[in-house]
C-alpha cells in the first residue's frame, strides 16, 4: 500500500541563477577548480532540490487554478487548470532521473505519477470504450459516485473524501491499476476519458462536470470537486516532503545523508539513474511497450495527450544530471561541478561522445515533440503508435535507439570512473 507522506515544515528559497553570460557553459570554463567526486555529488543534490522545489512551485499553482475552477467552474477556468497541469509536468518530468539509484525518491513516487490506471475506480467511464486490468475488482469502483465500495471482498467508507482517504486507496486490492492520486488522477479529472483512439484528440470532460445544481452534468459535481481539492492538496504536501528531503543546511534530511556517504556511492545512484530512466523506463516501458503492443492505453499522459513532452522532459534530466546543469521555471539556471567534468579529465573523447550522443537523444524526442504539436497535421504519441503508422513508429524507433546508445556510454563512463558493474535496469526488455 503506498503511504501518504507528510511534509516536514520547509522554508522554501530559489537557488541563486547562474549569469546570462555563462549559463550554457561548463562548470570546469567557469572556474579553475577541478571537479571532485564530493563535489558533484553535492551538486547533484543542489541540482534535485532545484527540480523539486519547481515541481512543488508549480504544483502550488496547480493547487491555485484548480480551486479557482472549483469555486468557479467556466471554460476559462477549465482550460487554466488544464495549462497549470501541463507547466506542472515540465519539472517533474525532469525530476524522475533521481528515482533510480535513490530509495527515498523511488519507495515515495507511485503516489505522484503511477501510472497506467483504471480511471473507473475514479470517476464515471464510457463502458463501451473502457479498457481496464482483467479481473480488477477496482475498475469501476467510482469513487465519486459513492459514499463506499467493495473492493477485494472489503467495503470501504468513501463518503469524506480527504487526502489521507485518497492516499490509501492507491493499489486497493492488490492491483497496481488501482490509482487514485497524484498527477495521472489529477489529469484524469480536468480532461476525462480520451475516446479517440489512435485518432487525433484528447479527454473531452465538460466544465459542468463541476457546475452546481440543475447544470451539473454526469452527475455529483460536488464529490468531484472534493475529490479534485484533495488530490491537489496531497500533490503539493507531497511535493514539499520530498522538497525538503534535499534541502541544503538542514538536519537528518536525506541530502545530508548522501553527501555525507563515500562519493564514489553518489556517483554510482546518479550514473544508474541515468542509464535506468534511458533504457528500462523511458525506452522500455514507456515507449517500447506502447510501440510493439500498439496500446495507447500504455500512454503515459494518456488523457491529455502531452506523452511527447512528459517523454522529452524525461531526457532532459538525465541530460542534466550528466552535464550539471538545470534551466529552472523561472529562467535561471543551476550550474556545477558534474560527472562530464569527471569523465573528461581522464578520458575527454568519452566525454565529447557521450554529450553527443545526450544531444542526439534530446534531438529525437525533440522531432517528436514537435511532431505532436505542429500546427499542420500534429501526430500526438498514441497516433504515432497506431497499428501501420510508419511515420510514427519510425519517430518512436529513432528516439528509442538514441536512448539506448547513449545508455552503452553511460555505462562506458561509470568503469572510467571506477565502477566496474553499473547494471542500469533494463526492466526485462531486450533491445
Amino acid at each position: 500500500m503506498t503511504r501518504l507522506f507528510r511534509p516536514a515544515p520547509l522554508a522554501l528559497t530559489i537557488a541563486a541563477a547562474a549569469t546570462a553570460g555563462c549559463a550554457n557553459a561548463p562548470w570546469s570554463a567557469q572556474t579553475s577548480e577541478p571537479a571532485t567526486k564530493a563535489s558533484v555529488v553535492e551538486h547533484y543534490a543542489d541540482l534535485a532540490h532545484a527540480t523539486y522545489e519547481d515541481a512543488l512551485i508549480t504544483a502550488r499553482a496547480l493547487d491555485e487554478a484548480t480551486d479557482r475552477l472549483i469555486a468557479n467552474p467556466t471554460d476559462a477556468n477549465l482550460k487554466a487548470a488544464k495549462q497549470a497541469w501541463l507547466a506542472a509536468r515540465v519539472p517533474y518530468q525532469q525530476s524522475e532521473v533521481f528515482r533510480f539509484g535513490n530509495a527515498i525518491v523511488d519507495d515515495w513516487e507511485g503516489q505522484l505519477n503511477a501510472w497506467p490506471l483504471d480511471e473507473g475506480l475514479i470517476d464515471y467511464v464510457e463502458a463501451a470504450d473502457y479498457q481496464h486490468e482483467l479481473g480488477n475488482a477496482g475498475a469501476t469502483a467510482n469513487i465519486v459516485a459513492s459514499n463506499s465500495m467493495t473492493v477485494g471482498g472489503k467495503t470501504l467508507n468513501v463518503a469524506t473524501l480527504t487526502p489521507e482517504l485518497l492516499a490509501d486507496l492507491n493499489e486497493v486490492g492488490g492491483s497496481e491499476a488501482n490509482v487514485a492520486t497524484g498527477y495521472h488522477a489529477v489529469e484524469f479529472l480536468l480532461w476525462g476519458q480520451d475516446l479517440h483512439g489512435f485518432k487525433t484528440g484528447a479527454g473531452e470532460r465538460p466544465v459542468t462536470d463541476y457546475a452546481r445544481g440543475s447544470d451539473c452534468t454526469n452527475g455529483n459535481c460536488d464529490r468531484r470537486a472534493r475529490y479534485l481539492d484533495a488530490v491537489t492538496d496531497l500533490l503539493v504536501s507531497d511535493l514539499e516532503w520530498m522538497t525538503s528531503q534535499w534541502a541544503p543546511d538542514a538536519d537528518n534530511n536525506y541530502r545530508e545523508q548522501l553527501t555525507s556517504a563515500d562519493a564514489d556511492q553518489g556517483v554510482q545512484k546518479m550514473l544508474f539513474g541515468m542509464g535506468s530512466l534511458s533504457l528500462g523506463e523511458l525506452a522500455g516501458e514507456r515507449m517500447k511497450v506502447a510501440l510493439e503492443a500498439n496500446s495507447y492505453e500504455d500512454e503515459h499522459d494518456c488523457f491529455s495527450d502531452n506523452t511527447h513532452n512528459s517523454h522529452y522532459y524525461n531526457g532532459q534530466g538525465i541530460q542534466n544530471v550528466y552535464t550539471g546543469t538545470y534551466r529552472r521555471v523561472d529562467g535561471s539556471v543551476v550550474s556545477g561541478p558534474s560527472l562530464s567534468d569527471l569523465v573528461e579529465q581522464t578520458n575527454p573523447e568519452l566525454d565529447a561522445r557521450l554529450n553527443r550522443q545526450l544531444d542526439a537523444s534530446m534531438e529525437a524526442l525533440g522531432v517528436m515533440k514537435a511532431r505532436a504539436e505542429s500546427s499542420q497535421n500534429p501526430m500526438a504519441f498514441d497516433t504515432m503508435i497506431a497499428p501501420g503508422n510508419t511515420e510514427g513508429s519510425g519517430i518512436v524507433n529513432d528516439a528509442i535507439m538514441a536512448l539506448v546508445e547513449q545508455t552503452g556510454s553511460i555505462e562506458q563512463a561509470a568503469r572510467q570512473l571506477g565502477i566496474e558493474a553499473l547494471s542500469p535496469d533494463d526492466a526485462g526488455h531486450a533491445f
